[in-house]
Parts: structure tokens; sequence; C-alpha cells
């Protein structure tokens, strides 16, 4: 009886990679990195220059997730943005910023590429 289950343990170690394919299964086989989706920044601003009333918008935050972030680095990350000064009424300033956020390695997404 001790041999059956020593022996049936053994095979059931062996075959778990075996049927796993390894690189060569198909779901395994394909080039991983950065998707094509798209960051949306987009934010609440007041009706004054000063950042009192800024926020991120839903879309922003949910875009940020999209791409791999965790929801509170990402909304971590959209606050951080859109309360900065000096992105007020500049959008190149945002798009950059955004991109140099993005392209941190540094950063805490799921999926760093």
């Amino acid at each position: 009886m001790k041999k059956a289950l020593v022996l049936a343990a053994v095979c059931a170690a062996l075959a778990a990679p075996a049927m796993a394919g390894g690189k060569y299964h198909k779901k395994h086989n394909r080039e991983y990195g950065p998707t094509d989706n798209t960051i949306v920044v987009s934010c609440f601003r007041g009706p004054w220059n000063e950042v009192i009333w800024d926020r991120p918008n839903a879309v922003f935050v949910d875009s940020l997730v999209a791409v791999g972030y965790e929801y509170p680095t990402a909304h971590a990350i959209a606050e951080r943005v859109c309360r900065d000064k000096a992105l007020v009424g500049n959008p190149e300033g945002l798009k950059s910023t955004m991109r140099n956020i993005y392209r941190n390695r540094a950063s805490h997404r799921k999926h760093n590429y």
C-alpha cells in the first residue's frame, strides 16, 4: 500500500511539468510587454488657478488601473498629477509628467515591463 502511494506521488510530481507544456503551450507562447492601453489624463479643475478643488476624474484612475497599477497607487498618482500647480492649464505638461511616471521602472505597477 505504501509503495503504491509513493509511486502515485512520484508519478503526479513528474507529470505536472509534462502537462504544463512549458514555453510550448499556446497560451504562454507569445511576447509579453506593454499593452496598447491609453492613459487618459483627466482632471477636474476648479474655477481658480489654485489647486483647491482639483481632483482626478474617474476615467484617469480607471485608465491607470487598466495599464497595471493597483487602485490605491493609481489614485495617488492621479492626485499627484492633478494637484501639481505647474500643470494647471498646461496639457503638454500633464502629458509629459504622466509619460515620465509611466516609464519609471521603479513604479509600483503590477507588471513592470
